[in-house]
């Protein structure tokens, strides 16, 4: 197994604004589907063994105070960052060194509430 993650579910109360903030931050396409009366956003990732989807219906609710997600910017977060702020996100935490061993972190809330993070080695 080569990712942590295997799956994620982002709650979000504009499903399009949503959609297409997520769409530029990881350049993916994102294909909805209504399932019981609840709207998903499925993230179709090529590297990646694990998926998710943003999620618009009853119980699920965007925030900062739930769990924090960490997606994986691959060597540098750098450009993933610039493009969460080019998208709308505020940035909470720029990229800060953990230690040369694990690598870096930034913090950014989405354009729906949620605090999301990166990680990458560099």
């Amino acid at each position: 197994m080569k990712d942590l993650v295997v799956w994620f579910e982002i709650p979000v109360n504009d499903f399009s604004r949503a959609k297409q903030f997520y769409n530029k931050l990881l350049q993916t396409k994102i294909e909805a589907e209504e399932i019981a009366g609840t709207v998903m956003g499925f993230f179709q990732l090529r590297n990646y063994s694990n998926s998710g989807a943003i999620v618009q219906g009853p119980g699920y609710e965007p925030g900062d105070k739930g769990p924090l997600l960490y997606f994986n910017a691959g060597e540098d977060l750098r450009p993933m960052l610039k493009r969460a702020e080019i998208a709308g996100a505020e940035i909470l935490q720029p990229r800060t060194l953990i230690s040369e061993a694990i690598g870096y972190y930034a913090v950014f809330r989405d354009t729906e509430g949620n605090r999301i993070a990166l990680h990458s080695k560099g």
